[in-house]
């Protein structure tokens, strides 16, 4: 019995989907196993940001079922609040990829803190970044008011009040003052972090944790390790 053409092209087609679906799946490289691994992912997650290229991995529906009953994020970030800051987009990540905290001017307090030692315990992740970002309006306040010797208005007020410690040593330094208290604080936090947290730094000196510091650019998306 001879097959018609087109019983010829579904029966190849059939064929070549038995052969491209497994090989798709085996491509999908596993998590991120060590900091080292999670930095190179987030870095490479930004390159494709920048540059259009962009996979937005984990945003489907198969995602939302597999995630649904429980989430094994490979990074915790501490980030700015800001708008045009959101981890997940910058880094070209999805779903239950990044456990992420954020609030104005990247400040490490105690519910900040335990949001993340709750991570650390909970999940385990190899990698604890600070995201800070170029002209950070909590920064620019907190010069301002340094400056000016005025008050911050409301509970703004406590922002800057965190934040005067870091930015008032590096006011007098060369360069813009907005930048260096950007830098400053990322590496305050980093600081922060271990220094604060008996959890983080049990599994920092295990090994088991990297805890590292950043700074995005506004104008060009790209992301600079500190």
């Amino acid at each position: 019995m001879s097959l018609g053409r087109r019983s010829l092209l579904a029966a190849g087609a059939t064929a070549l989907a038995a052969t491209i679906v497994p090989t798709a799946a085996q491509a999908a490289p596993p998590p991120p196993a060590t900091g080292d691994e999670a930095l190179a992912e987030l870095l490479r997650g930004n390159r494709r940001f920048v540059t259009g290229h962009l996979r937005h991995p984990h945003q489907n529906v198969a995602a939302i079922h597999r995630l649904a009953a429980a989430q094994d994020p490979f990074v915790i970030t501490l980030g700015c609040a800001d708008s045009r800051v959101p981890s997940e987009l910058l880094f070209d990540q999805g779903l239950g990829d990044i456990f992420d905290n954020r609030v104005a001017g990247n400040i490490v307090d105690d519910l900040l803190l335990g949001s993340i030692e709750y991570a650390v315990e909970h999940f385990d992740p190899p990698l604890l970044l600070v995201l800070g970002h170029e002209r950070c309006g909590a920064i620019s306040a907190t010069v301002d008011i340094l400056r000016s010797g005025g008050e911050a208005p409301g509970h703004i007020a406590a922002i800057v009040d965190a934040l005067t410690p870091i930015v008032e040593p590096v006011l007098s330094l060369p360069g813009d003052p907005v930048e260096n208290g950007v830098v400053a604080n990322v590496r305050a936090q980093v600081a922060a972090l271990t220094a604060t947290s008996p959890i983080v730094r049990e599994k920092v000196e295990a090994g088991h944790l990297r805890v590292a510091g950043a700074r995005y650019d506004l104008d060009t998306g790209k992301v600079t390790l500190l």
